[in-house]
C-alpha cells in the first residue's frame, strides 16, 4: 500500500472519529481569541462574583498571551495588529483598575504594550491618534472602528474621549429592513446590533460630556425593541462573541444595562467561556465544516480501496438528514432573509447566507452521488432558489445581503460567486426543474461569469473575501480565491460551453491554472505568504487536479507536499480564515477536511 493511501486512510479515520456523537457531524473548533477575550472581560466585570471570576481569568489569559513583541494578534499565531492590541491594553488597564488582575507580570506586558502601541502609532495613543490610524485601518466602513473607539472610551478614565468617537446612523435602524440599502450606510449589513447600541450609546455619552441633554433618548424604547427582534433566543449576536460584548457594553453605558437584551447577552458570553479563560469569535461553524468534512469524506470513501468499510452509508444518510434539518425554514428576522439559505451554524445566532449556502448544496450533491437515499429535492429547490434570489445586479453573489451596498464584507466578491456557481451546475442537470427555472438557472449561471471575468486580475488570479494569508500584502489570498474560482469553473464548464461562453470560460480556466502552476512553490507547497500551509496546498491540489497535464503535475507535487507535511509533524491550524471586519481566525477541522479530499483527487 503506497504512502498516500495509507496517510489518506488514517486521515479519514481520524476526521470520522471528530464527529459529534449525538449528530454524526463536526463541530470543528475555533481559535481562541485575545479581541473576543478582552471584550467579554470587560462585559462581564462588576455584574457580580460569578461574572468578576471570569473577567479576572480573561484577564489572565491576556497576560499569558501577549506577543513577544508587547502586542496582541487575532489569534495565538497571529502577528501584533493595532485593533486587538488597542483593546486589550484597554481592557487590562480597566480590569486591573477594578482589581480583578495585579502583579508584577500584568505590569511588565501593560509596559510592552505601551511601548509597541507608541511605535505603531509613532507617538502616545491619544484619541486623536488613534482614531485617525483606526480610519486608516478600515477606511469609510465604521463597523469595527467606532464600536473599537467607543470600547477605548469606555475602558478609560478622560469621558472627552467620547468626542473623537464619529456618530452612527442609529436612528435608521427604525425603517423597514427594505429601505437600508437606499441610505449607503457606513456598517455592514451583519452589524446592525451594533449601530444600534454602539450609536445610541455614543449619542447619550457625547451629550452628557457637552452637558445636552440628548436629543433622540425618547427613541431608546422604540431602539431596543429592535434588538430584541434581531436578538436570537440564546442571546448572541449572530453567535458572536464580539458583536455580542459590544452591545452589552454600549448598553451598559448608556444607562440600559439591566435590560432583557443586555441580559440575554451576558448569558451568552457567560455559556461561550473555554476552559482556562478566553472566548473564540463565534460559538462555532458546524454546518460549513460540516458541509466541507462531507465532500472531502465522500471524495475518499469513494477513492479508497475500503472506503465502504471506513464509512458505512449509514453515516452518510446520517449528515444529509442533519443538513436538510438546519435548513433555514422562516423569514430571518435579522437580514430579513427569504427562507431556504443556510446560516454557518445551526445555533440560533447564525444567518443565511451564500457560501454555507452553496456549500449545503454541494455537499447534498455529494452525498446523493454517494448512495444517499435522504429526500433531498425539495431542500436543494428551496436552496438554489435561494441563492437566485441573492444574485446582485453585476451577476455576482454578496454574502448575505443582495443590493446592500458599498462596503466589501457586502458587495459581490469572487470566492462566493464561484462557490455558487458550482452549485448550481451541480444541480442543474437533475429531472427537477420544469424548462423556465432551467432557462433562469442557466442564465444565473452566464452572469457570473460574466461578473468572474471582470474580476480576474491581468495576472489571472482572484483574490478572495472572507480567506486571506496574514504575510502578504494588505493580508490578501490570491491563492484561495483563484483556487476556489478554478474549480468552480471546470465544474461549470460544459455548461458554459453549451451556453456559447466556450471562449470566455477557457480563457479564464487557462490564465487561473497558469497563475497557480506559478505560485507553486520549490517544495510543492502553495501559500499567498512565504511558509506553505496546509490549507492552501490543498485548495491549490483540489483546483489543479481535473486540468491539463501540467497542472495534474502541479496537483502530485502538491500531494506529495500533503502526505510529507502531515506524516512529519502534522498539520497545524493557520489563520487563513476572516472573520467579519478583518479578524483573522483558525479552524481546527480546515487542515484535515482540506487534504483528505485533495489526497482524494485523482
Amino acid at each position: 500500500m503506497n504512502s498516500r493511501v495509507q496517510f489518506c486512510e488514517a486521515l479519514l479515520t481520524r476526521l470520522m472519529g471528530l464527529r459529534d456523537a449525538d449528530t454524526g457531524v463536526w463541530s470543528g473548533e475555533l481559535a481562541s481569541s485575545a479581541l473576543s477575550t478582552a471584550l467579554a472581560a470587560i462585559a462581564l466585570a462588576g455584574e457580580d462574583e460569578a461574572h468578576n471570576r471570569l473577567a479576572a481569568d480573561g484577564a489572565a489569559w491576556l497576560v499569558a498571551h501577549a506577543n513577544p513583541d508587547g502586542g496582541w494578534g487575532d489569534t495565538s499565531a497571529s502577528p501584533s495588529n493595532l485593533s486587538t492590541s488597542l483593546i486589550s491594553r484597554a481592557a487590562l488597564r480597566a480590569l486591573a483598575r477594578r482589581g480583578l488582575i495585579d502583579g508584577a507580570a500584568c505590569e511588565a506586558v501593560l509596559t510592552r504594550a505601551d511601548v509597541w502601541l507608541d511605535a505603531r502609532l509613532k507617538g502616545a495613543a491619544t484619541p486623536e491618534r488613534v482614531a485617525q490610524a483606526l480610519g486608516e485601518v478600515y477606511g469609510d466602513d465604521r463597523t469595527f472602528a467606532v464600536p473599537i473607539l467607543a470600547f477605548l472610551a469606555m475602558c478609560g478614565d478622560k469621558e472627552e474621549a467620547w468626542l473623537h468617537v464619529p456618530p452612527l446612523p442609529f436612528v435608521l435602524s427604525l425603517l423597514p429592513q427594505g429601505l437600508y440599502r437606499f441610505f449607503r450606510l457606513q456598517v455592514v449589513s451583519y452589524a446592525l446590533p451594533a449601530l444600534i447600541a454602539v450609536g445610541l450609546c455614543r449619542h447619550i455619552c457625547v451629550a452628557r460630556v457637552r452637558g445636552r441633554r440628548p436629543g433622540w433618548r425618547w427613541l431608546a424604547g422604540a431602539l431596543l425593541r429592535r434588538l430584541e427582534t434581531l436578538q436570537p433566543s440564546h442571546g448572541g449576536f449572530l453567535d458572536a462573541i464580539p458583536l455580542t460584548a459590544f452591545v452589552c457594553l454600549a448598553l451598559q453605558h448608556a444607562g440600559f444595562g439591566d435590560c432583557a437584551v443586555a441580559q440575554k447577552g451576558y448569558a451568552f458570553l457567560r455559556q461561550s467561556v473555554r476552559t482556562g479563560g478566553s472566548w473564540a469569535i463565534d460559538s462555532n461553524l458546524r454546518t460549513w465544516v460540516t458541509s466541507l468534512a462531507t465532500r472531502g469524506v465522500v471524495a475518499a470513501r469513494s477513492w479508497l480501496p475500503n472506503g465502504d468499510t471506513l464509512v458505512p452509508r449509514a453515516e452518510l444518510e446520517r449528515i444529509a438528514d442533519w443538513l436538510i434539518s438546519v435548513q433555514l425554514k422562516r423569514r430571518h428576522p435579522f437580514t430579513g432573509a427569504a427562507p431556504g439559505g443556510w446560516a454557518w451554524t445551526d445555533l440560533p445566532g447564525g444567518v443565511p447566507d451564500a457560501d454555507d449556502t452553496s456549500g449545503a448544496l454541494v455537499a447534498l450533491k455529494r452525498l446523493q452521488q454517494a448512495g444517499c437515499v435522504a429526500e433531498v429535492i425539495p431542500a436543494v429547490r428551496a436552496g438554489v432558489g435561494w441563492l437566485l434570489g441573492l444574485q446582485n445586479r453585476d451577476g455576482g453573489l454578496p454574502t448575505f445581503c443582495r443590493g446592500w451596498g458599498h462596503l466589501p464584507f457586502d458587495r459581490s466578491c469572487p470566492d462566493i460567486s464561484a462557490h455558487a456557481l458550482a452549485a448550481w451546475a451541480a444541480w442543474r442537470d437533475d429531472d427537477i426543474w420544469t424548462l423556465d427555472e432551467k432557462r433562469r438557472l442557466d442564465m444565473a449561471m452566464q452572469r457570473v461569469a460574466e461578473y468572474l471575468k471582470r474580476e480576474q486580475h491581468a495576472t489571472g488570479c482572484w483574490i478572495a473575501l472572507w480567506f486571506g494569508n496574514q504575510e502578504a500584502a494588505q493580508g490578501r489570498n490570491p491563492v484561495v480565491g483563484t483556487a476556489r474560482v478554478v474549480d468552480a469553473l471546470r465544474a461549470v464548464r460544459r455548461l458554459l460551453t453549451e451556453a456559447g461562453m466556450a471562449t470566455e470560460v477557457e480563457a479564464m480556466l487557462s490564465a487561473g491554472e497558469r497563475w497557480l502552476i506559478e505560485a507553486q512553490q520549490p517544495d510543492g507547497g502553495w501559500s499567498a505568504g512565504t511558509t506553505a500551509t496546509a490549507e492552501e496546498t490543498a485548495l491549490a491540489v483540489i483546483a489543479l487536479a481535473g486540468g491539463s497535464d501540467a497542472c495534474v503535475d502541479a496537483a502530485r507535487r502538491g500531494q506529495a507536499w500533503l502526505v510529507a507535511a502531515g506524516r512529519d509533524e502534522g498539520y497545524r491550524p493557520s489563520p487563513i480564515g476572516l472573520y467579519f471586519s478583518l479578524l483573522w481566525y483558525h479552524e481546527k477541522l480546515y487542515p484535515l477536511v482540506w487534504p483528505l479530499d485533495a489526497l482524494s483527487c485523482g
